[in-house]
């Protein structure tokens, strides 16, 4: 297999965190710095660092708990409405499809287990190519601060704060 090198991903894998990575930035004032583009009472959207493809997100829910069926009803309500929400932010981004889903479990392949949180990755026509296919490497072929501003700009449509 050949390699292409990320160093970027250095940081994800040797950060020492005491917590859980998502409170750490649901309980940060430095919303920008951590790509938040929402929050309200029940979640947070926030850029994933370490996307699949351009515009990749997360919706994850202030409550820590690794487990779905601990949340109430109101919360996986709340969940269901802007995961609705999210595909609309997406969709007018320019996404021709979608992946979205929870990751529960280390088994079930979650990165980070113990905050469960949705996945909202945007698809194109065409998004895999060669290297993927033939080099099992994949190319991130835009401006991570360029999309998060693109991405937060649109969310202001469809993300109003009661």
């Amino acid at each position: 297999m050949n390699r292409l090198y990320a160093p970027w991903r250095r940081e994800y894998h040797n950060t020492k965190r005491n917590g859980c990575v998502f409170c750490d930035i649901r309980d940060s004032n430095k919303d920008d710095e951590n790509y938040i583009f929402y929050r309200d009472e029940i979640c947070f959207f926030v850029m994933n660092k370490f996307p699949y493809n351009p515009g990749h997100f997360m919706i994850i829910p202030n409550i820590h708990t690794s487990n779905l069926e601990d949340l109430s009803e109101k919360e996986i309500s709340h969940l269901a409405i802007m995961s609705q929400k999210g595909v609309k932010i997406l969709k007018e981004w320019g996404a021709e499809g979608l992946n979205m889903g929870f990751n529960l479990g280390i088994a079930g392949g979650a990165g980070i287990p113990e905050h469960i949180h949705m996945q909202l990755v945007p698809r194109f026509i065409r998004d895999t190519n060669m290297m993927t296919t033939l080099s099992e490497t994949r190319v991130y072929s835009s401006d991570f601060d360029k999309v998060y501003q693109e991405i937060k700009d649109i969310s202001k449509k469809y993300l109003i704060k009661k």
